[in-house]
């Protein structure tokens, strides 16, 4: 007999049969699902504030994006992913993708003016 067939690998099922572990995988996955709530409404709250801004940049004909404060977004944004122990990469695509809506959502605002 091997060594290999004293001592097998751990299955993924494995976990599932000690309720230890079950136990333990139930409230991480409960602190996740609180923490994707609070980033939903986080999200909606940061939107609220960009729609005003849309608003604002509409009715004064100002510019649907600002490069020079995104710059400096990303660059404080991936400083904080770093003291976080986050990738700044992931930190910098992240807020890229949300820009890029609310550029969207302020180019349609101001074609309705």
């Amino acid at each position: 007999m091997s060594q290999a067939d004293q001592h097998p690998e751990p299955t993924a099922g494995a976990a599932a049969t000690d309720p230890a572990a079950t136990e333990r995988l139930g409230r991480l996955r409960s602190s996740i699902d609180n923490i994707d709530a609070a980033l939903v409404h986080l999200l909606a709250e940061r939107f609220k504030c960009t729609q005003e801004v849309g608003r604002l940049k509409a009715e004064h004909d100002m510019p649907a994006s600002d490069p020079a404060r995104e710059q400096r977004q990303i660059t404080r944004l991936r400083a904080l992913a770093e003291e976080s122990h986050l990738d700044p990469a992931f930190a910098e695509k992240w807020f890229n993708f949300v820009v890029a809506e609310v550029i969207h959502h302020h180019e349609r605002l101001a074609n309705q003016h």
